[in-house]
């Protein structure tokens, strides 16, 4: 990825925390010279190694699962983005732009066990569903189900070896031009384009 000193962010806590709010993660590999990419959810376990390691799984008859043999991996993953008009800048002339806030998380999967694919569907119900108890109850039908359902999925982790972080949020504007941006972005009904003017505005 290409990052400007300027918009290099190198907190790893910042981008622990782009990859908690923003979960769902563009998953390349590359087999024989072919890209090959998945969408999809993928937990952060950051007590875990430097970086921490990412939790996720894919549909077993998906191709992709077979790049996962010690090969590197990289884990795209996308926050909030807005466009930037030219006409919220003090001085002129000036280009319209886009700001962005992403990281790119570097790693090899690693397949897991049935039962840790089974730890891993749980986590992620009882994290993201409001009816936990009730999406995944606890009784026997239920339990055959699921073991019968986890056969057709590859669950993984990928321990993080490296970390890229780019937020591009107007720092190459002068600071008076920015509580501007902030405010023409904060007037926008779109949740994302509030997300950007908390990042332009510093926070």
């Amino acid at each position: 990825m290409y990052i400007p000193e300027t918009f290099a962010e190198t907190d790893v806590a910042r981008l622990q925390a782009l990859m908690r709010d923003y979960p769902f993660a563009t998953l390349l590999t590359v087999s024989d010279g072919e890209p090959t990419v998945s969408h999809l959810p993928l937990l952060l376990d950051k007590s875990r190694g430097e970086f921490g390691v990412l939790r996720g799984h894919l549909a077993r008859a998906n191709p992709q699962c077979e790049h996962f043999g010690g090969k590197p991996v990289l884990v795209m993953f996308h926050g909030p983005h807005a466009y930037i008009s030219p006409t919220w800048y003090g001085d002129g002339p000036a280009v319209p732009t886009w700001n962005y806030a992403v990281v790119h998380a570097h790693g090899v999967a690693h397949v897991l066990q049935d039962d840790e694919a089974l730890d891993l569907v749980h986590d992620m119900v009882v994290l993201y569903d409001e009816n936990a108890d009730a999406a995944w109850p606890d009784d026997d039908a239920s339990d055959r189900f699921r073991h019968e359902m986890i056969t057709h999925v590859v669950a993984f982790e990928i321990p993080i070896a490296r970390l890229e972080g780019k937020y591009k949020m107007s720092q190459n504007r002068p600071d008076a031009d920015r509580p501007g941006i902030a405010a023409a972005l904060n007037r926008r009904s779109s949740p994302l384009d509030k997300a950007v003017a908390k990042l332009v505005g510093g926070e």
